[in-house]
């Protein structure tokens, strides 16, 4: 095709449901200016931002070096196929969340910088996704989407709110954003007009007007849509799996036969299950640039998960993460292990001369550097180059300067995005090497 005939908003369509494309080179998907010209389509730089509550394995936390000589400490060995795409950054540190020097004060914070209120009350600060989400993602059919892996706890704990350590995202300073634990709520989102349970497939709504449009798109590009259109198939087929196995990662029943109802419309029994789907949800969100903007909070800080599937089922994910043993480091590259998976997806999608990992930027997380409840300086990778705006392969260490204020980061990243702020929490000024 020669020209481009299709509009900026052009979707699959069908009973109730819309779906946005992937990036086809016979046809724009971000912009209607044929490619070459002065404002041709590009395609937009996502983040999103995974987190992991408890930290990670004092001894195994690190990087030296840059690009493929970088060496990586255990932990983030998942990532090794990634250090030419990775930044490591360290010392960047919340101020406000050193003061309750518990999980709860520490992650409330995470994404705002800002002062937490004590004695059970919640007041917070509106996190960085949500700044963005109020208005560089106002361009898509879901500004944000926030999704977790754990249930929130609405306790109290040594006068905080366990809600602090079970939302990192926040859409006022006193409303957390809430959380998207079911995946087919979540992949309802995408692509159902109106989001509720029930059992019709996308695909089979669509399916007519896929057909059409495959006879009018590239050979090159119909390969591309047969492939989209068979990873939201194997998605879905593994949400319907997933609710008939049970509801959500530790819950057991006591008896052979449980004495109450099953519960309905199921979140994966199997955290591992339930993780992986969350992680082709926002993948899915990028490639059809239906979001811009994900979170997805893998579990609580102060969190209760258990992992059978890796044959650490003996202590709750919390308990763990305060000894640096062999399977608190098996955990931590379990976690590590979701966000290689979202780069390796990523990285496999192409986007004219750039991957979707290459115009995406991926942070990675907690809000203590190890289960000591370390604060002082927390633990962030990075993946992904903004769309060329970010130099990549490198170690970034703030430990001795003055200003390492996290918020630095993310008015970076804002930057990146063409959001541009005078402040953002604690910041005044972003961090000129990102």
């Amino acid at each position: 095709m020669t020209t481009h005939r299709f509009s900026r908003r052009t979707m699959l369509r069908g009973l109730g449901v819309s779906m946005a494309l992937p990036w086809l080179e016979s046809r724009p998907v971000w912009g209607d200016v044929p490619a070459g010209k002065a404002g041709s389509s590009e395609a937009p730089v996502r983040l999103a931002v995974l987190f992991a509550g408890n930290g990670f394995h004092s001894k195994e936390w690190w990087a030296k070096g840059a690009g493929k000589g970088m060496e990586l400490g255990q932990v983030l060995a998942p990532l090794n196929d990634f250090r030419e795409k990775m930044l490591f950054v360290q010392g960047l540190y919340n101020e406000q969340a050193l003061k309750g020097n518990i999980h709860s004060s520490q992650t409330g914070n995470l994404l705002s910088g800002s002062p937490l209120a004590s004695g059970g009350e919640i007041r917070s600060g509106t996190s960085v996704d949500q700044w963005l989400a109020a208005t560089y993602g106002r361009s898509t059919k879901v500004p944000s989407l926030v999704l977790g892996c754990e249930k929130s706890n609405p306790s109290v704990h040594k006068n905080y709110s366990m809600l602090y350590s079970s939302h990192i995202s926040w859409t006022s300073p006193t409303t957390p954003t809430p959380l998207e634990l079911y995946p087919a709520l979540a992949f309802d989102r995408l692509f159902k007009d109106e989001v509720r349970q029930g059992d019709k497939s996308v695909l089979d709504a669509v399916l007519a007007d896929a057909n059409d449009l495959r006879r009018q798109v590239s050979t090159t590009d119909q390969v591309k849509l047969d492939e989209y259109l068979e990873s939201v198939r194997d998605v879905e087929r593994r949400i319907e799996g997933a609710g008939k196995r049970g509801e959500l990662q530790g819950w057991r029943p006591t008896l052979d036969k449980p004495n109450i109802p099953r519960p309905p419309e199921g979140i994966p029994q199997d955290i591992a299950d339930h993780m992986r789907l969350m992680c082709d949800i926002l993948v899915l969100g990028f490639q059809t640039d239906t979001t811009r903007i994900t979170t997805l909070k893998l579990n609580n800080d102060h969190s209760s998960l258990r992992f059978p599937n890796l044959g650490v089922d003996y202590m709750i994910h919390h308990l763990l993460s305060h000894s640096d043993t062999a399977d608190w480091l098996k955990v931590n590259q379990f976690f590590v292990g979701q966000l290689a998976y979202i780069a390796r997806k990523l990285d496999a999608i192409q986007e004219g001369e750039r991957t979707a990992l290459d115009n995406s930027m991926l942070m990675f997380c907690s809000s203590m550097m190890n289960g000591g409840h370390d604060a002082t300086q927390l633990p962030v990778v990075v993946l992904g180059g903004a769309g060329g705006k970010i130099q990549t392969g490198r170690v970034l260490d703030y430990r001795k300067e003055s200003s390492r204020q996290m918020c630095r980061l993310y008015l970076s990243m804002m930057e990146k995005m063409d959001v541009r702020l005078d402040r953002f929490g604690d910041a005044t000024e972003p961090l000129r090497e990102i």
